[in-house]
């Protein structure tokens, strides 16, 4: 199995470089500098995402006779939310750094300081070679003030600034570096002597090394007000699922419908993270797909690992393969306490194996609170039994912008071609399946001085446009052409050349050139043919 921490980094800086080179996702605000945290979509990147949400919609709820879609409103009031036990407990422990005044949420702390550089410089001073009895052992404070003594007026600024609360390891470091290599491992000693007597154990921040405060619960939530007066306290929503558990009932009585059923959104969510990373994956706002499917409590189990099955399925068909995805079944212990099961399916980022989406068993949690919190009863009464129960909930919940930059780092790849006279050279290709390609089909004239090549062109594109997105482009040699398309995804491109006129004969007549674009290899096809060919192909 792969391992968490194994990542390319470089890869990673050149999709996020592809990105916005090519028009997929911008810094939101970046004009002014950029809000963290927050991302706008371009062109491509809109058309990507739209073409996931549509196929999620299509399988999850145009194709299955028990899923019910809704759209349920991003403000939310205060008393839903104190229910289900957001406003009293939906928030993260986080520490400020005394020096930089970065705020980092601490149970993450352990995993930023192992990709911190001046954590890896310090990691091997404690076992440097050093002269004397003390060598690769701690030091005690008798031989430490010894040293310092012996040292003498070398040291005593250093010294200073260890006892100063302010200062921080990584300028320790550029200190010790300035004089004598040897004493940077006395330096680590001589701080982490002094903070210890100071602090207790260190937990220095992990970009600068500076003293971090005593972690403190950060609320995640956006609040606003809302009124003339703006007296009436509403959240902008966490999260997708409140709204489906607080329509439930609304659903089932005005659609007839029977358990086992589920309810379908597609949707924004906001949380004030406090350190968002690793491009789109972790977010501020972000899109979810959601799932909350009512069933028996007998068959909350088995239905659980249906939806899994059912959510793995979907990722192949999208293009993720089963085998860059990672079934992590959560053990007992660490599952929310009203879960009786949950599995997170994982996929392997250029930055570690993440999550992609969680399917859990959140037995009937949910609207148990909801109906307590409102004095509305939410039984089902199953006519057939003569059984009134509170319905439990399997939870199949996807991160739409995770997934889209999931689809963005499968199909990144870097081709090394060479061409008759030996010369390489290398393509950038992203090789989406054609269904989520943002553009399915580029259309040239090879010469866009001949007017009778460019009017074909823009028939056969007028005869697509109502069906795909495609794209017209007459620019630059017809290599370049196809390079651009490559870059962006394009499965096929169509080339409207001199035999389409009929200058070769008649035999070629009316037809056009298809190229694709993961093998390159072309095929003439009759323009008559080439729509229902292409609708084959990319739906």
């Amino acid at each position: 199995m792969a391992s968490k921490e194994v990542t390319d980094p470089v890869r990673m800086e050149k999709i996020v470089s592809l990105c916005k080179r090519r028009g997929f996702i911008f810094q939101a605000g970046e004009i002014y500098g950029g809000l963290n945290g927050c991302w706008d979509y371009g062109p491509l990147g809109a058309e990507l995402k739209r073409n996931l949400k549509d196929y999620w919609w299509r399988k999850t709820v145009q194709e299955r006779d028990d899923v019910l879609g809704m759209d349920g409103s991003i403000l939310t009031m205060e008393q839903v939310l104190v229910s289900s036990g957001h406003v009293g407990g939906f928030s993260d422990p986080m520490a400020t750094c005394k020096h930089c005044q970065k705020h980092i949420r601490f149970d993450q702390l352990e995993s930023m300081m192992a990709e911190s550089e001046w954590a890896q410089s310090l990691a091997g001073i404690t076992t440097m070679t050093q002269p004397g009895e003390i060598a690769g052992t701690a030091v005690t404070s008798d031989e430490l003030k010894r040293w310092v003594n012996k040292q003498g007026k070398k040291l005593a600024a250093g010294l200073a600034l260890v006892r100063n609360p302010d200062s921080t390891i990584s300028f320790f470091l550029e200190e010790a570096q300035r004089q004598q290599p040897m004493t940077l491992w006395y330096f680590y000693q001589l701080m982490a002597t002094e903070q210890l007597a100071q602090t207790g154990p260190m937990n220095p921040c992990p970009h600068c090394g500076g003293v971090l405060s005593e972690p403190k619960q950060f609320n995640l939530m956006f609040q606003t007000n809302m009124g003339a007066t703006g007296d009436d306290i509403a959240y902008l929503r966490p999260e997708t699922a409140q709204s489906i558990f607080v329509q439930y009932k609304n659903v089932l009585d005005s659609n007839r419908v029977k358990l086992p059923f589920g309810i379908a959104q597609v949707g924004k969510s906001f949380r004030n993270e406090v350190n968002p990373r690793n491009f789109t994956f972790r977010s501020r706002e972000f899109e979810q797909m959601e799932i909350e499917y009512f069933c028996h409590p007998d068959d909350g189990m088995r239905l659980t690992d249906e939806w899994l099955a059912e959510r793995l399925k979907f990722y192949g068909e999208i293009g993720i393969p089963r085998e860059k995805l990672h079934i992590l079944d959560i053990p007992d212990g660490e599952r929310a306490f009203y879960s009786k099961k949950t599995y997170d399916i994982e996929y392997e980022f250029p930055f570690g194996i993440q999550e992609l989406e969680g399917v859990a068993y959140r037995t009937d949690y949910d609207l148990g609170v909801h109906e307590k919190g409102s004095g509305k009863s939410q039984l089902y009464f199953d006519e057939e039994t003569k059984e009134k129960f509170l319905p439990h909930v399997v939870e199949p919940s996807a991160g739409c912008d995770r997934t889209v930059l999931a689809l963005i780092c499968e199909a990144f790849d870097e081709e090394t071609l060479t061409d008759e006279k030996g010369k390489e050279d290398v393509r950038t290709v992203l090789r989406f399946v054609p269904r989520m390609a943002p553009i399915k089909v580029g259309i040239f004239p090879l010469l866009k001085k001949n007017d009778e090549q460019v009017q074909i062109c823009r028939d056969i594109q007028k005869s697509l446009q109502p069906w795909m997105n495609v794209f017209y482009d007459d620019g630059g040699a017809l290599g370049r052409r196809y390079r651009r398309q490559d870059e962006v995804g394009t499965p096929f491109c169509v080339t409207v050349d001199f035999e389409t006129l009929g200058e070769q004969g008649d035999e070629l007549k009316g037809t056009v050139t298809v190229r694709h674009r993961d093998s390159m290899e072309q095929e003439r096809l009759p323009i008559s043919g080439l729509l229902a060919w292409l609708l084959e192909r990319v739906r």
